[in-house]
């Protein structure tokens, strides 16, 4: 059908297609239908934020000929410099004047940082590290790139806020890769804002196989690569117990030989979708050296959300017998005798031990956040919702949405690995299967 249809099509219609943008693009590089004044368009590395950004604006500025006017005619082009706009944004492989077909093409006036264009309308560039830049233009259309890593962000979008009152309808379009930003969270927290998402393989027909390749081998799994090339917006709390840069630095491609292996769970005391999950994380030690110097290597998340206690309980026995793990660890507080029999229903010999919790979560974590801020804990990859729940525990408790099972049953691996008496770690050797 596409051939017959490229073959349907001779001269200028054969030459206009590369530039009918909507004819190709991708869904999340089109704007979401309906009333809204910011479209936010979150996206890996390489997704296509910069070009969807450029099409936007060709789509608001260009009429149907080359002199006649779009809906917008006056447009603030604001990245976190002004060699970013002119580089990126302008003229870019993926920006306005790449995109824009000979005869619509506007002029770059770098002089004055404008781009003119036939019909009349024009754009400015402005620096994001400039805000009072913005105090006296005013317009109808903004583009913003990358506002999750602009300095001034805050100062920089408020000045636009009040520069943008021209025409009927002002709407500012935002590309950016997903940072942990005050200033990103409190625009997608507004109503009157849309958003679309995409990861960088969305993108994968124009990015080079070996660059996505190389990407997937070295950061597919962690948490820097759930943002940069899945797009997603991690959660950072101020003064949170762990921080992204920490975890960011104690990811490791496998584990050493373990001397024992443990499955931790923090029983989900309700099923369904509305329910919380049942937390069930696998943590190996090495215990060389003094006590001082053992190290816990968490090894998989086998959390599941929404099933009913004995599939938990099945779940929690398959990841014991995948990675040969020597004992299961459950919290008991809500569940009882209930969670030992649950499990003991699928595995009769299972060993298990219950622990009872008589300190509250907060109590719990700090002395386990010690043991990684002394570099003695490590992370495999594929953890990433483990990784987003640490983030967001505080010493004023966890501020993150529902229950931080994952953590909770972190918390109880390593204070069972490595911060209960030594006597009850000299068990046989265990390997990682």
């Amino acid at each position: 059908m596409q051939e017959r249809f490229l073959s349907s099509l001779q001269g200028n219609a054969l030459a206009a297609l590369p530039y009918l943008f909507e004819c190709w693009a991708l869904p999340h590089q089109i704007a979401p239908k309906g009333a809204w004044r910011n479209w936010v368009i979150l996206g890996g590395r390489g997704a296509g934020k910069t070009r969807a950004g450029a099409e936007w604006v060709r789509c608001q500025i260009e009429g149907a000929t080359p002199l006649s006017t779009g809906p917008s005619r006056r447009l603030a082009l604001v990245g976190e410099t002004y060699d970013q706009v002119r580089d990126v944004m302008i003229q870019g492989d993926s920006g306005i004047l790449a995109c824009s077909p000979k005869d619509r093409r506007p002029q770059w006036k770098a002089g004055e940082r404008k781009l003119l264009w036939a019909n009349g309308a024009q754009a400015q560039a402005f620096s994001a590290h400039d805000p009072e830049a913005l105090r006296g233009p005013q317009f109808d259309l903004a583009w913003l790139d990358e506002l999750a890593k602009w300095k001034r962000g805050r100062e920089a979008w408020d000045m636009l806020q009040f520069a943008l009152r021209l025409g009927k309808d002002p709407r500012a379009c935002i590309t950016t890769t997903p940072r942990n930003s005050q200033i990103l969270r409190d625009v997608l927290a507004q109503s009157s804002t849309v958003q679309t998402h995409a990861p960088t393989d969305a993108n994968r027909a124009n990015l080079a196989p070996s660059f996505l390749e190389e990407m997937k081998q070295r950061y597919a799994g962690t948490r820097l690569g759930r943002q940069e090339l899945e797009g997603c917006l991690l959660s950072d709390v101020e003064g949170a117990l762990w921080s992204s840069a920490e975890l960011a630095g104690q990811q490791c491609k496998e584990a050493p030989e373990l001397d024992r292996i443990v499955v931790a769970v923090d029983p989900a005391v309700s099923a369904g979708k509305a329910s919380d999950a049942c937390g069930i994380l696998v943590a190996g030690a090495r215990h060389a050296g003094t006590p001082s110097e053992w190290e816990t290597y968490v090894l998989a998340d086998r959390t599941v959300q929404g099933e009913g206690p004995l599939s938990w309980a099945k779940a929690v026995i398959a990841a014991k017998e995948e990675f040969g793990a020597c004992r299961v660890i459950a919290e008991v507080n809500q569940g009882g005798a209930l969670v030992e029999n649950l499990l003991r229903q699928v595995d009769p010999n299972v060993p298990f031990t219950a622990h009872h919790a008589s300190k509250g979560k907060t109590a719990r974590a700090e002395p386990v956040a010690a043991l990684y801020e002394q570099g003695r804990v490590f992370h495999l990859r594929g953890l990433g919702a483990l990784e987003d729940q640490m983030c967001q525990m505080t010493p004023q408790g966890f501020l993150g949405q529902g229950s931080p099972d994952r953590l909770d049953a972190l918390v109880w691996a390593i204070h069972e690995l490595i911060l209960r008496p030594t006597s009850s770690y000299r068990l046989p050797r265990a390997r990682v299967l």
